[in-house]
């Protein structure tokens, strides 16, 4: 059967840029598939995406003029429906095989076969493949229809036919960009297929003012990527787009720092930013990088609002030092190349001007007010209509910072305290600048500048700027442990307030971000060990924030005292939160489900620790003696479950199996040892030690009546089993291990 390479192209006005690549993707992703699904591509087919501002496309290989013929089986009908007593065919079934084409003769080659219970009537027949007209139709139609669209707009279309062919007609259409052309080349011949109102054919439009011919005819599939570069001076590939914008970057950026020489004396560098590289990527065909500079003064605002104001507004990659501060150049990615780029480099050095200019107003006015005169502003700013203003959470901020500082070493100096105090209860104001209020990606940056220009002191600064950290996977957490202590405050007061009022997280919906909120405690908790429980954390959280200030606000605004009330009782689901982030984050990490059970089954207070145990756990499981003790464990365990409350206390004199004997007189050389090693935090040996015990375990098992009808006895012989269970259950939950 004939093959040949085939490619689809949707020509339109300029797409939205940060959706391009997925749009890219999923259209020819999507082709394949259906044309794949058809039979219509071969073994070794294969799909070339192509993606530019104003073009989707799509070249696949090996593609077939007819789909091969497929045989299909049809159930039809129960066989007591489709043949009557005599096994003649009944009307129904008559009816249903002349619905699929076929004559009464075709019921002497129906089979018979089980159908759940019953049995029933099965034709076989052979489907004819699809002609690649048909089969590209249909998957170009599914791969529109499928296509990822943010926003669909509606638009008109003029078509040539009208009231008696004279006046024009219009076709409305609903797409992510008004379409202009298609193309749909098998080879060098044109696929007669339609979409969006449009007829395929062979040409498309290249750039809109560099191309050398308008329009451009494709002589085949084959010459599609070829043509575009060399006649239509665009990229049409999205990765090969994006990677010569990258190595005109590095290019540019050597150039502007003094030549090839400059790297090894310390050049400059473009910001990396992938998404902006890739958005960069969206909004040209032929990329063009050029070097652009503004005046050295804005350099005197802090760094990170002038490189947001070129990113976000101007799509500019700013150029950075060897030591990562950034210089008065920068990198304009243009989509045109003229002979003289003097214009282009001035428009865009003055388009810069007034951004910056802002940038600089902003940051001077801000430091006119310190940021101890705003927090009385905060108190305007409404943070939750059930929790009151900013004002007052930052006062349940300050007292959840407190608390946790007392717990710490650090509790002693008085200077560490105060500074506690001073981070959590400015961390908020720099809300009210000008500078925040134009980039709120700079709250918390600002606000350690200020910090700073007040003469807060460097604690107090890194503290307020890094306590919104970690903000997602990877981040960096606070510097020092006055930022800890306020970043831990401050997610902690949102997890406490919103699962206080019941506002939780369902599915994929996290508005308030708490499960981000939930793994940012847990990995400071994790990363810098501080001596702290989860527990004792949740209930500074609890009670010692001014939870009751919140409802009071709410109740005076009308709320209903019912909608405002923070259950307290809310502190148990918000531990099982948390520690199923961990059990998560676990998993992932490659642990099985039983190890991670066996040791958040304890609710380890230290989150630092859990490593350690699982450790321990890894190392206890491989042992010989592992799976006798640990259903061992769990034997104990239910025994223990149904004899209620059990002391465990053991009096030797109530002995009176050798059995029972033998174990205590094991357990009182080993548990001291065991529980030595585990007061010292060598895990892995506290469980090892307890391996020792699985032969006079299985002894006592084998030789003794836990639950003896003398009462006395079966107390005693539960209390020496409660002991064990106590001491084999520091670590991990072992029975968890058990199969």
């Amino acid at each position: 059967m004939t093959t040949h390479n085939l490619l689809i192209e949707l020509f339109v006005e300029e797409l939205p840029p940060k959706v391009l690549q997925k749009l890219g993707d999923a259209f020819s992703n999507v082709l394949f598939e259906q044309l794949k699904a058809q039979g219509l591509t071969a073994a070794n087919s294969a799909v070339t995406a192509f993606a530019s501002p104003r073009r989707l496309a799509a070249h696949i290989t090996d593609v077939s003029e007819l789909g091969a013929d497929k045989a299909v089986q049809q159930k039809l009908m129960p066989t007591t429906v489709g043949l009557d007593a005599n096994g003649n065919a009944t009307p129904a079934l008559l009816k249903k095989l002349q619905a699929l084409g076929a004559g009464p003769e075709a019921v002497a080659q129906l089979k018979r076969a089980p159908d759940g219970k019953a049995e029933a009537l099965f034709y076989d027949s052979i489907v004819k493949g699809a002609s690649l007209a048909e089969g590209l139709q249909k998957a170009l139609n599914e791969a529109i229809s499928k296509l990822p669209i943010p926003k669909v707009m509606s638009y008109q279309l003029e078509t040539d036919c009208g009231i008696d062919n004279f006046l024009p007609g219009w076709t409305s259409v609903n797409f992510v960009r008004p379409a202009h052309s298609l193309v749909a080349l098998h080879g060098s011949m044109v696929v007669p297929v339609k979409a969006l109102g449009l007829v395929a054919g062979n040409s498309t439009q290249g750039h809109r003012f560099e191309a050398r011919v308008s329009p451009l005819v494709l002589a085949n599939a084959d010459v599609y990527a070829d043509t575009l570069a060399q006649d239509g001076a665009v990229i049409a590939s999205f990765t090969e787009r994006r990677a010569e914008i990258a190595r005109q970057l590095n290019a540019a950026a050597v150039k502007a720092g003094g030549g090839e020489d400059s790297r090894s004396q310390g050049g400059l560098r473009p910001i990396e930013d992938a998404a902006l590289l890739d958005e960069v990527t969206a909004l040209v065909e032929r990329p063009n990088v050029l070097v652009c500079e503004f005046e050295k003064q804005f350099l005197d605002v802090p760094q990170e609002c002038l490189i947001l104001t070129m990113k976000a507004n101007q799509k500019y990659f700013p150029l950075l030092d060897d030591e990562g501060k950034l210089t008065h150049k920068f990198l304009v990615v243009s989509n045109i190349t003229p002979d003289d780029p003097s214009a282009v480099i001035g428009g865009n050095e003055r388009v810069v001007r007034p951004r910056l200019a802002d940038a600089k107003f902003f940051f001077d006015q801000d430091r006119k007010k310190t940021l101890a005169s705003r927090v009385q502003g905060l108190s305007k700013v409404v943070y939750h209509n059930k929790l009151g203003t900013q004002g007052e959470r930052t006062d349940r901020v300050r007292a959840i910072a407190k608390g946790i500082a007392a717990l710490l070493p650090e509790a002693k100096d008085a200077k560490f305290l105060q500074a506690v105090d001073t981070a959590a209860q400015l961390a908020k104001t720099d809300l009210l600048t000008d500078m925040v209020g134009e980039f709120p990606e700079l709250q918390g940056i600002m606000g350690g500048y200020y910090a700073r220009h007040d003469g807060l002191g460097e604690d107090v600064a890194q503290a307020i700027e890094d306590h919104y950290k970690p903000r997602f996977a990877g981040d960096a957490l606070p510097r020092n442990t006055v930022g800890v202590v306020v970043a831990l405050a401050d997610k902690l007061e949102t997890l406490v307030g919103m699962f206080g009022i019941g506002n939780l997280p369902t599915g994929d919906k996290d508005p308030f971000a708490l499960r981000r909120h939930a793994l940012g405690v847990i990995r400071m908790l994790v990363e810098t060990d501080l001596p702290v429980g989860l527990d004792e954390l949740l209930l500074r959280a609890f009670e010692d924030a001014q939870w009751g200030a919140a409802i009071q606000a709410t109740k005076a605004v009308g709320h209903a005292a019912s909608t405002v009330y923070l259950n307290y009782e809310a502190a148990t689901p918000l531990a099982s939160f948390i520690y199923d982030r961990i059990s998560g984050g676990l998993r992932e990490q490659g642990y099985s489900a039983q190890e991670v059970e066996a040791v958040l089954a304890l609710r380890p207070q230290r989150l630092s620790d859990v490593a350690k145990r699982l450790t321990a756990v890894r190392a206890f499981v491989v042992l010989p003696e592992s799976p006798a003790l640990a259903a061992a464990n769990k034997r104990i365990g239910n025994i223990l479950k149904k004899a209620g409350e059990v002391d465990a206390h053991v009096n030797t004199a109530l002995f009176k199996e050798d059995a029972e004997q033998a174990l205590y007189a094991v357990m009182l050389k080993l548990l001291p040892e065991s529980e030595a090693q585990f007061n010292a935090g060598d895990y892995t040996s506290s469980l090892q030690t307890l391996a020792t015990l699985r032969s006079p375990v299985d002894a006592f098992f084998d030789d003794v009546m836990v639950n003896a009808e003398e009462m006395d006895l079966r107390l005693n012989r539960q209390g020496l089993l409660k002991c064990l269970h106590l001491a084999m259950n520091r670590v991990a939950d072992l029975s968890c291990l058990a199969s």
